[in-house]
């Protein structure tokens, strides 16, 4: 396996939370899985989860080299957790497509925040040979 791309980004918790109070419900639902939602709303105070995960998608944007728009949407960049409690990314719709086209592996997320920031680190691997799979499933194990 060799390397696609690595991405990273943080978030000013204070700034994203400004944004989920002026638009409400209908940016949550722009930018979040319903999954992501519950899961982060599951916590005393969600706002730090959210700004996690809104890194964790830039992130992978970035590791595209795409940024986030035609190739991979916000809410086609989902941010999940293995059994083990170890966060993932699993990817649909157009974004699963473009890492097919681009024979992608792996790839690994890295997540931490604070009170007031949030960052992601993320490393996508460039699979060793193109696959017709059709997995829209990369989750690190």
């Amino acid at each position: 396996m060799n390397l696609h791309g690595i991405g990273t980004d943080l978030v000013d918790n204070a700034r994203l939370g400004r944004a989920i109070s002026r638009h409400g419900q209908a940016f949550l639902d722009r930018v979040f899985t319903s999954a992501e939602q519950n899961y982060c709303q599951s916590h005393a105070d969600p706002l730090p989860h959210f700004a996690a995960r809104f890194a964790a998608k830039e992130a992978v944007a970035k590791a595209f080299g795409t940024g986030i728009g035609e190739h991979a949407a916000f809410r086609e960049i989902e941010v999940i957790r293995s059994s083990s409690g170890a966060p993932g990314i699993r990817l649909h719709g157009a974004a699963a497509a473009f890492a097919a086209t681009q024979s992608l592996g792996e790839l690994f997320l890295s997540l931490s925040h604070t009170d007031s920031h949030a960052i992601a680190y993320v490393i996508v691997l460039a699979a060793c040979c193109p696959t017709d799979s059709g997995s829209s499933a990369f989750i690190p194990m």
